[in-house]
């Protein structure tokens, strides 16, 4: 059976919590509440399933016309390489249009996937930490 993606599919905090500890993105997952107010939050979401699973997840913030932060894009361990991250970003894309730029923050471990899949890597960005840590 072929990856179904889905744009804003309602999803349950049980499942993204499975996608995010089998993928290794750190998330405050051992905190179901956060994670749903993470959820609940974000205006574009774009999912992959296999069926009824969920498999993947791309979670962003966006204008839909200048600015989208793409805050998780995370795939379960067993269905990375074939190519369902790279998916999830097109669709990201496609769903905010050519005059938004798309923007992330990545983990240490995946800093050699971003380029391959066109993005640039950028040295003028600041940040304020968290300070609720999980």
């Amino acid at each position: 059976m072929p990856i179904a993606y889905k744009t804003n599919e309602p999803l349950q905090v049980a499942d993204v919590i499975a996608v995010y500890d089998s993928s290794g993105l750190n998330r405050p997952t051992n905190d179901p509440a956060r994670i749903q107010q993470m959820l609940d939050h974000s205006n574009l979401t774009i999912s992959a399933w296999d069926g009824e699973q969920l498999v993947g997840v791309a979670r962003s913030f966006s204008d839909f016309c200048y600015a989208t932060y793409l805050s998780d894009l995370a795939i379960r361990k067993e269905y990375q390489h074939q190519s369902i991250g790279k998916q999830l970003i097109a669709l990201t894309r496609q769903a905010v249009g050519d005059g938004s730029m798309l923007l992330l923050l990545s983990a240490p471990d995946a800093m050699e996937y971003y380029p391959k899949v066109g993005f640039e890597k950028v040295e003028n960005g600041f940040i304020i930490q968290r300070t609720l840590k999980w």
